[in-house]
């Protein structure tokens, strides 16, 4: 086996070495960008559900207010709706629990609030 100048007989597996002690710390840092990808995904479905809500509620009252909310988001989520009206706006608040590494083991709450001009019944 031909080796270059300088190398020695010791420093032959360094890089195996190496890759095995770096899989932990790269596996680590998968693991946290993934957590934050939910995060992120659990901030935008509860504003999404918020809007939607407060859209439903705007027109419907109270009852499709939640429905609307409730309509794409899973179980796992945990999902809690407030819905009321507050002056000429109507307010949702959705809170969506903060998952770890996937829906359903959480280590938090999250909120959204998203809100619609009420409709007026003309006489």
């Amino acid at each position: 086996m031909r080796r270059w100048p300088g190398e020695r007989e010791r420093d032959r597996g360094q890089v195996a070495l190496e890759f095995v002690g770096m899989v932990p710390l790269i596996l680590l840092l998968v693991a946290a960008v993934w957590e934050c990808v939910l995060i992120g995904y659990a901030f935008s479905l509860a504003g999404n559900a918020a809007d939607e809500g407060a859209r439903a509620g705007a027109v419907h009252g109270d009852g499709a207010c939640r429905t609307a909310a409730a309509k794409h988001i899973g179980g796992a989520w945990g999902m809690q709706a407030d819905c009321g009206p507050a002056g000429d706006v109507y307010k949702a608040t959705v809170t969506l629990n903060i998952p770890v590494l996937y829906p359903g083991l959480n280590f938090g709450e999250l909120t959204g609030t998203g809100g619609a001009a009420m409709e007026k019944e003309e006489p």
